[in-house]
C-alpha cells in the first residue's frame, strides 16, 4: 500500500520515454537533461589521481572535503558578491539532494511553498515529500519570451508561506528571471520574512549575451538564500553526483543535519574531480554556453512556426502541443513514434503549463542531428 506522503507523487515520464526509445540510433535524444560535450579534462584526471587514496575513501568529512567547500565559497564570492565561509556550504550528493536538505532545514507539514509553473518536476515533488505544499505561480508569454506573473506571484504569499523555490535558468521552459522580476522576489521575501531556495545548477548557462543576476547579490536577499548548486549542468559532470548547499549562518547548521541523515557525503573521488572543474578558468563554460546556443538556434530554425518560445537559458525548452490540439502524452507518442522523436511529456511539471508542452532538450545531440528536427516533427504532428 501507497504511502500518504507518496500518494501525491506521480511516475516521472523521463525514463518511460528513454525505455520506449531503446537504443535506436535514429532516435533523436531529446528526452533527458544530458550532454555529450565532455567535462573538463583537469576533473577526469583528478578524479583518476584520487582512486585508492585513502583521504578519498571515506564518508568524512560528513559536510564534505574542505578544499571544494572553499572552492565553492569562492565561487559563489565571484557571482553574488557575496562572502560565504566554507562552513557554510554542505556538499551533497547533486543538486537534488541539496533541494530535499534545504526544504527540510527551513519548512514544517503544511507549510506552502511558492514554485514558477512550469518548473523542474523534482522541485514540486520534493516540497510534497517534506510535507509542504506547493503553490505554482505561472510563467506568461510577452514579447516571444518568458516573464513571471507578478501579481499571480504576489497573490501566492499567505500566512502559510515559508519559501519562495526558484531555478535559474528555470527549467523546462529556459526562461531566465529580469532585475524587475528579481526585485519582487526581494522584495516580497523581506516583507513576509520569507526563505529563498535556490537552484543554481544552471546558473551560468544564458544566451544572447544576458549577464548573470544572481540573487544573493541583492541586499534584501543575501542573509535569506540558499543556494543549490552542482557541477552538473556547467561542467558536464553528471555521472559525479557533486552538488552543494549554501546557506545562511543562522540555518546552515540544520542543513547539514538534513544532510547527514540523509545522504551522508558523495563519493571522495568525485569530490576531488568537482574542485580541480571548479578551478577551471571561465573560458571552460564560454564554449560550452556558445555550443548549446548554436544547439538551441538550431531548434529554433527547424522549428519555425511552431508555437515555442526560444529558451533564453538552461538544456530545454518547451513545444506547446496543446495549441496544435494535443495533450503532452499523445503528442510524445507520436513525436517518437511516427517522428523517431523522444520527448517528455510534461503532465506533471506544473499546471497552466503543464500538460499542453513536451520539453525538447538540446544539449545532448548535435546541430547536424537536430537540423533534422523540423521533417521529423512535421511527420508526427503535422
Amino acid at each position: 500500500m501507497t504511502s500518504r506522503r507518496l500518494s501525491a507523487l506521480p511516475g516521472f515520464s523521463i525514463d518511460r520515454v528513454a525505455a520506449a526509445a531503446g537504443d535506436d540510433p535514429e532516435v533523436l535524444r531529446l528526452e533527458n537533461l544530458d550532454t555529450d560535450l565532455a567535462p573538463p579534462a583537469s576533473a577526469v584526471a583528478a578524479t583518476r589521481d584520487a582512486v585508492g587514496r585513502d583521504e578519498h575513501n571515506s564518508y568524512l568529512p560528513f559536510t564534505g572535503q574542505q578544499a571544494l567547500r572553499e572552492r565553492i565559497a569562492e565561487r559563489l564570492h565571484e557571482r553574488s558578491g557575496h562572502r560565504w565561509a566554507p562552513e557554510q556550504v554542505v556538499v551533497t550528493c547533486g543538486a537534488t539532494e541539496g533541494m530535499l536538505d534545504a526544504l527540510l532545514a527551513v519548512t514544517d507539514p503544511g507549510d506552502e511553498v511558492v514554485l514558477t509553473d512550469p518548473t523542474y518536476a523534482g522541485m514540486i515533488y520534493r516540497t510534497h515529500l517534506a510535507g509542504a505544499l506547493p503553490r505554482l505561480v505561472p510563467f506568461c508569454e510577452l514579447n516571444a519570451a518568458w516573464r513571471l506573473d507578478l501579481d499571480a506571484l504576489e497573490a501566492a504569499v499567505g500566512a502559510r508561506t515559508r519559501a519562495l523555490f526558484l531555478m535559474n535558468p528555470s527549467m523546462p521552459s529556459g526562461a531566465v528571471l529580469d532585475d524587475a522580476e528579481w526585485a519582487a522576489v526581494e522584495e516580497l521575501c523581506t516583507r513576509h520574512d520569507l526563505w529563498l531556495i535556490y537552484d543554481a545548477a544552471m546558473e551560468g548557462i544564458l544566451f544572447d549575451g544576458r549577464p548573470l543576476l544572481h540573487p544573493a547579490s541583492r541586499p534584501g536577499l543575501a542573509e535569506r538564500t540558499l543556494v543549490c548548486g552542482s557541477v552538473s549542468k556547467e561542467q558536464r559532470m553528471i555521472g559525479w553526483r557533486v552538488g552543494w548547499v549554501a546557506a545562511p549562518e543562522r540555518i546552515a547548521a540544520d542543513v547539514a543535519r538534513a544532510h547527514i541523515y540523509n545522504v551522508v557525503t558523495p563519493p571522495g573521488i568525485s569530490q576531488a574531480g568537482a574542485a580541480a572543474a571548479l578551478a577551471e578558468p571561465p573560458e571552460d563554460l564560454v564554449a560550452a554556453v556558445a555550443e548549446w546556443q548554436r544547439r538551441r538556434d538550431a531548434v529554433i530554425r527547424a522549428l519555425d512556426g511552431y508555437p515555442m518560445i526560444p529558451a533564453a537559458g538552461g538544456w530545454s525548452q518547451l513545444l506547446d502541443v496543446g495549441a496544435l490540439g494535443l495533450d503532452s502524452f499523445t503528442a510524445s507518442e507520436r513525436l517518437l513514434e511516427h517522428g523517431k522523436v523522444a520527448a517528455t511529456p510534461m503532465r506533471d511539471w506544473g499546471e497552466a503549463n503543464g500538460d499542453r508542452f513536451v520539453r525538447l532538450v538540446f544539449s545532448n545531440e548535435p546541430v547536424e542531428r537536430l537540423e533534422e528536427l523540423g521533417e521529423r516533427v512535421r511527420r508526427a504532428l503535422g
